[in-house]
């Protein structure tokens, strides 16, 4: 059952990557007074379970807080001069990574399956000597 319990916490650090890509994305136009800080983009840190027995997130890395200055002295949170903070968020970046997350999240998915087919059939010879 190891195939099985390695791809499931992968499936846990791919769908925790896919929640910060989408939380970053939802954010990305999230306009603060200058005075303020800029949302700050989430980075997932995921390293190796002792043991080769999978993957887990071990902690968040942050982008930065002061993001990027934009004229725009309509949005009502503009400093008197017309700026607002933004965050410095590559919408295109972002897209890729969420695209390399899902597929993982698909590959190990996958890899559930198969596992699970072939313990079963596995379980199916015993049954038949």
């Amino acid at each position: 059952m190891d195939a099985i319990g390695i791809a499931a916490s992968a499936l846990n650090m791919h769908q925790a990557w896919l929640n910060s890509i989408s939380d970053n994305i939802a954010n990305i136009n999230d306009a603060r007074n200058p005075s303020q800080n800029a949302f700050q983009a989430q980075y997932l840190v995921a390293n190796e379970v002792a043991g080769n027995q999978g993957v887990a997130v071990t902690g968040v890395e942050h982008g930065s807080a002061a993001g990027k200055l934009v004229y725009d002295p309509t949005n009502p949170v503009a400093s008197s001069t017309g700026y607002v903070r933004m965050p410095d968020i590559d919408l295109g970046e972002q897209m890729s990574q969420l695209i390399m997350a899902q597929r993982g999240f698909e590959a190990n998915a996958n890899v559930v399956d198969r596992a699970k087919t072939m313990y079963q059939s596995a379980l199916q010879i015993g049954r038949n000597s």
